[in-house]
């Protein structure tokens, strides 16, 4: 090791990125970490994090409703983006700093620039303004962490719209935004905006919003996200988008429909972070997705060069990047073999309401063993049926029918995610139907539907209607 300037090189300090370094420099390794943005990777900066934030602002709208309901008077209740954009980069900057920190006490050095593969053993760090950390660096082995970039559709006027990297930063809100997608960045930010007082609509090119979940919570999340104000626009997309005099951008979608906004976000996908990375030059392969194509444990093709997290495209979530980045470190630095189980990993998507899922939809659980049992549950949440409110929340049991074994558990509501963390330990131990309906329900609360089901879900499909 000490023909090398590093026992490891870290391009990238994300949070798989970031927990990898810690990880290794505590095994007493020297530890270098190339970062060209700032500290915190996607979560910290531009994702995760910030979008709870703002989440969180654009619910106290239906907070205040609540409020009423209860028989508060709320007068003049009202908003300051300018202050809460000031305030939320504070708060950025604080987390940032806390990464940084607990990368130096580790013993990690952090250098400021664009980092760039030379061959298997050499990292080039590119010159930054205001950083003296540019130059050339060997390492025995380098991990690759940089994470996925927003993407962009190409047609006539796409240059007008923005992706959520600007979302966060926009110097004033719009009184109206059409917001492009149907994934959970797009639901997500569909409600801060709409929460915020903004005409809001939802544009997406498919059939229903949040592919790959379940059928009845994305049908569902549609209807809810109408009751919220929020136009969903199915089926067709962008043809143009034309600037007015005037700076409003005029949306010609493919089924003819016109659209006035002010502001066209783009949430359309996310790639890979590869470009520039010199990945070709040390011969490290990419996958049809375009992602850096790693093995279980997370070693590409060149046996010094590692990848973790989005960059890998395996599950798109910074808890999985994280744990992917310690058992690498684990086994590189520990001489402990360790892999992270990409099964059963829980999933929460911050749209109004939220969703809560684990394992399987129903149709994967059919396709994968024939025959399933569904427990299924529509209701007003109790809080608001005091005031008269109509907004529903759905939980959905996928039980496999031969062994029952809960393979896969769906909540719509408030406080699902939260729900959606405890479902997934017992769904990840194997647990069984029965055994899940011998715990005692804790009443009153939204959760305790989850364990009181007892009749199985049969669709009406009498004219069609199911």
């Amino acid at each position: 090791m000490a023909d090398y300037d590093y026992d490891l090189f870290v391009i990238g300090a994300g949070s798989g990125g970031v927990r990898a370094a810690r990880v290794a420099a505590m095994s007493g390794a020297k530890v270098g970490v190339a970062e060209e943005y700032r500290v915190g990777g996607t979560c910290v900066i531009r994702g995760c994090v910030p979008k709870k934030f703002m989440v969180y602002a654009s619910e106290v709208t239906s907070q205040l409703k609540t409020a009423k309901g209860y028989g508060w008077t709320i007068e003049n209740a009202k908003f300051d983006w300018k202050g809460f954009i000031h305030d939320k980069d504070v708060e950025i900057a604080r987390l940032s700093g806390i990464y940084v920190t607990n990368l130096q006490k580790a013993g990690a050095n952090l250098l400021h620039g664009r980092a760039q593969v030379i061959d298997a053993h050499t990292v080039e760090v590119l010159p930054k303004e205001g950083s003296k950390d540019a130059g050339t660096y060997t390492a025995k082995k380098i991990l690759i962490a940089t994470g996925g970039r927003p993407v962009k559709p190409d047609f006539p006027g796409a240059e007008y719209g923005i992706t959520s990297d600007e979302a966060f930063h926009l110097p004033k809100l719009p009184k109206s935004i059409m917001v492009v997608g149907g994934g959970y960045i797009a639901v997500e930010f569909a409600g801060i905006f709409a929460g915020l007082g903004v005409q809001t609509t939802l544009l997406y090119r498919g059939a229903n919003i949040l592919r790959g979940f379940d059928d009845d919570v994305r049908s569902h999340l549609a209807d809810e996200l109408g009751k919220k104000g929020i136009k969903v626009v199915l089926g067709c997309s962008h043809t143009s988008i034309e600037k007015q005099e005037d700076g409003t951008l005029l949306s010609t979608l493919t089924s003819d429909l016109t659209f006035e906004t002010e502001a066209v976000m783009f949430a359309t996908g996310r790639e890979p972070y590869v470009q520039g990375l010199g990945l070709e030059k040390a011969g490290v392969k990419l996958n049809d997705k375009g992602a850096i194509a790693v093995d279980e444990f997370s070693k590409t093709n060149v046996p010094s060069i590692w990848a973790v997290g989005d960059v890998t495209d395996r599950i798109n979530l910074t808890p999985v990047a994280i744990r992917e980045g310690a058992a690498f470190a684990q086994t590189e630095f520990y001489d402990n073999p360790t892999t992270f189980d990409h099964d059963m990993v829980a999933s929460a998507v911050f749209s109004q309401p939220p969703v809560g899922s684990v394992g399987m939809t129903e149709a994967e659980a059919r396709h994968a063993f024939g025959t399933v049992d569904i427990y299924r549950s529509v209701f007003r949440p109790m809080k608001i049926t005091f005031y008269g409110g109509q907004e529903r929340c759905l939980i959905k049991l996928v039980v496999k029918a031969d062994d029952q074994k809960v393979v896969g558990v769906h909540v719509v509501g408030p406080d699902s995610p939260e729900i959606i963390q405890m479902a997934a330990i017992a769904v990840k131990m194997g647990v069984t139907k029965q055994q899940w309906d011998s715990t005692c329900a804790v009443h009153p609360t939204l959760a305790e539907e989850l364990v009181t089901m007892r009749e199985k879900y049969v669709p009406v499909e009498v004219g069609g209607v199911g």
